[in-house]
């Protein structure tokens, strides 16, 4: 059985020279949702980046549910991989929610009908069911938060990565999102800060550190480890 995703000595610089992935190694298995843990500058953005070719792999191989990423499968990839950025705002640009959630079906070629449907249940499942009609940038950052996940599951993907979904939201938000990323059936990357999510939601915890994965294991062990935490600027729940 292939692993969902299988990430194998991923190497990337930036063209400033800065050495941002030093050889990661991670595989994931289907249906495990995992938290990707560490300092800023640790590599967890850039490593994302290359989930679904944002970033192009300079040296090692990244492979999504069997396919290794490639310029001519591209769009296969991003149909599989969908990737929740930090700043919703990133993701939403069009007039309305609908049109926001349709985006990624419309260019995929499909039917009117299946678009709709496809908007239809995405939005119900993060619990935006009457919000197609709204515009994206009156709605609270917790609401873009949704929307911006219904952008990506309206492609039907089978892995979510997610940057920071809980950044900037208040209690109540923050609640509702760890809620939802529950209930989702999806194969699951998450980088965040919130460790008290981590401890929540997440049966296995990956630390990076300076462009490499120095720990990888069960969240239990991971947070019990006062000293590993420590060493890689990250504190106890």
């Amino acid at each position: 059985m292939h692993h969902t995703l299988e990430v194998t000595d991923l190497h990337f610089k930036y063209p400033d020279g800065h050495e941002a992935l030093r050889g990661v190694n991670l595989s994931i298995a289907p249906g495990e949702k995992v938290a990707l843990v560490g300092p800023n500058g640790a590599g967890k953005s850039t490593l994302m980046l290359h989930l679904n070719g944002i970033l192009e792999v300079q040296r090692g191989e990244v492979c999504s549910c069997g396919i290794a990423l490639r310029k001519e499968n591209l769009g296969k990839v991003r149909a599989e991989v969908g990737l929740v950025f930090q700043d919703p705002d990133d993701q939403l640009f069009s007039p309305t929610v609908f049109d926001d959630v349709a985006f990624g079906p419309l260019h995929m070629g499909l039917p009117e009908p299946e678009v709709r449907g496809r908007v239809r249940d995405s939005l119900a499942a993060v619990g935006m069911a009457d919000a197609a009609n709204r515009v994206s940038h009156h709605l609270s950052v917790g609401q873009k938060k949704r929307i911006a996940i219904a952008t990506v599951l309206s492609m039907k993907p089978e892995i979510l990565v997610l940057d920071e979904p809980s950044a900037g939201l208040d209690p109540r938000a923050r609640r509702g999102l760890i809620n939802l990323l529950r209930q989702l059936p999806q194969t699951m990357l998450v980088s965040t800060h919130d460790i008290r999510m981590v401890k929540e939601l997440f049966p296995r915890t990956v630390i990076m550190d300076q462009g490499r994965v120095v720990a990888d294991g069960p969240t239990v062990g991971i947070l019990s480890n006062a000293d590993l935490l420590e060493m890689h600027g990250l504190e106890a729940p």
